[in-house]
């Protein structure tokens, strides 16, 4: 996870400055600019540039990977006549590594960014848009990012946008940057989103032929096994350590005892961090759930004084007075700070396992209606504005990156497409996701983890009824936005 910003039109070097310095929480660790030629491992208190220019890339490095092979260099990074601000990773990068070594690469490839660009640049024969779409077809991975080839500028993200992206167009200056407050910072106040798996290509939207999500195809119920684990390693790969943001039920159960299981072969520490009042049924649940897994769990009991001193920075990460995305996202926040004060900068979270396998009391009705499968893959489509955005931008808050088990090209693909009875049995299953709790089960998981109900983390945490009770008659949410 980094930060990445970028500047069209007539700007100054100062402003790129100012975008990096907003969003720096995003990537403590480095910074780097492109401003006519490339500057790494800049000190943003005392870079200058009063030059005028008319493109520029900027970049925040948060710093995960360190090995011999595998490294999270300072960023832009250049191929030939390709400059690239790259956010995210690459979940096969020594498939596309190895590619590029056998169609005649000769450059060393250590990062994800290097892997793009030269990927990028394989395939670019005069036509950048054309050669970004042949790439992607190949990259497995969760990123956006923008490449300039000296003409034209082309900005991306992954098929469910689990990394942020925002634009903003004018007459006068263009602007991309993955946190909203890098667009804040120069004045832009009409901002919008960039949908996943779309490309804006010098400030046009060019959107893909097919959602891969919208596809109806068979399944075969049997693989949610083999796509499920397999998710889980390509994430820790290069990793020795991480957290699992932690509730108790199902869906972080699963990944946690998965973890576990990838630690009996390789060196892999984890570490549960579980947030809720005293007492509450989520931080019940993950003792009880750490004990059973033998893995050691950290615990952050919030209380209203507790809330009051950091809800202001949430709301304003969000950008939303919602009680629920307020509840949820301080839930992510308190998690990722145990988590960053751990000396950690990845946590593994179970988002996305509602959506996929209609875990939400509200899937009943849908059920009822003979509207569920249409639900489902309009709340997939939807996630990166409804809960992945929020998720980032509290977990950035720590400078933690999340990443998401669940969302995995090839095991949403599958779920989606997963029979209705697989998900839901009927109008009165109040614990729903069936076959992710059959596969909890025979994991070995007990009956009390596996088949847990449904909890919202607003509610298990306790945190929404102190909101309710204690915080929002004393404090008005909307100026704290």
């Amino acid at each position: 996870m980094s930060s990445i910003v970028g500047l069209q039109g007539n700007f100054k070097g100062n402003d790129i400055i100012k975008m990096l310095n907003a969003s720096k929480n995003r990537g403590p660790d480095s910074s780097g600019v492109f401003l006519g030629e490339i500057s790494l491992d800049i000190d943003l208190d005392t870079f200058k540039d009063d030059n005028e220019y008319e493109i520029g890339f900027g970049y925040n490095l948060l710093d995960i990977y360190d090995s011999y092979d595998r490294i999270s260099p300072c960023q832009p990074v250049s191929k030939n006549n390709l400059v690239m601000a790259f956010d995210g990773v690459l979940y096969n990068f020594n498939t596309i590594r190895n590619f590029l070594k056998k169609v005649g690469c000769e450059d060393e490839i250590v990062s994800d960014g290097q892997a793009l660009v030269n990927l990028i640049d394989f395939y670019n024969k005069k036509d950048l848009l054309s050669a970004i779409q042949s790439a992607l077809h190949l990259v497995d991975g969760d990123f956006a990012f923008a490449v300039w080839d000296g003409e034209n500028l082309a900005i991306a993200r992954d098929s469910l946008g689990v990394r942020p992206l925002f634009y903003a167009v004018s007459n006068e200056l263009c602007a991309f940057a993955s946190s909203r407050d890098s667009l804040y910072e120069l004045g832009f106040e009409e901002i919008q989103t960039l949908k996943p798996e779309n490309i804006l290509f010098n400030w046009d939207d060019v959107a893909p032929a097919q959602n891969i999500y919208e596809k109806i195809m068979e399944v075969d119920a049997s693989k949610l096994d083999k796509l499920l684990k397999l998710s889980v390693s390509k994430r820790v790969e290069g990793l020795d350590k991480l957290g699992v943001i932690f509730s108790g039920g199902v869906d972080s159960s699963i990944l946690a005892l998965l973890l576990e299981e990838i630690s009996c072969n390789k060196k892999l520490d984890i570490t549960l961090y579980a947030v809720g009042s005293e007492g509450s049924k989520d931080l019940e649940a993950a003792k009880y759930a750490s004990e059973y897994l033998g893995l050691p769990l950290k615990t952050q009991t919030v209380t209203p004084e507790l809330i009051k001193k950091h809800l202001g920075d949430v709301v304003h990460a969000i950008g939303d007075d919602n009680l629920m995305k307020i509840g949820v996202g301080l839930t992510t926040y308190f998690a990722t700070r145990m988590i960053h004060e751990d000396g950690l900068k990845v946590a593994i979270s179970g988002q996305g396992a509602d959506e996929l396998f209609g875990g939400y009391n509200r899937y009943l009705k849908s059920y009822e209606n003979g509207d569920l499968e249409w639900e489902i893959r309009e709340d997939i489509s939807n996630m990166y504005h409804v809960n992945l955005e929020r998720d980032d931008a509290c977990s950035m808050l720590n400078s933690v990156e999340i990443r998401l088990p669940f969302l995995d090209n090839n095991l949403v693909e599958y779920a989606i497409n997963l029979p209705v009875k697989n998900k839901i049995s009927g109008s009165e299953d109040v614990l729903r996701k069936n076959v992710l709790r059959k596969f909890a089960f025979n994991e070995g998981l007990d009956k009390e983890i596996a088949y847990r109900p449904k909890k919202a983390a607003q509610y298990g945490t306790g945190i929404d009824k102190i909101l309710r009770k204690k915080i929002i008659k004393e404090i008005d949410l909307s100026e704290l936005v």
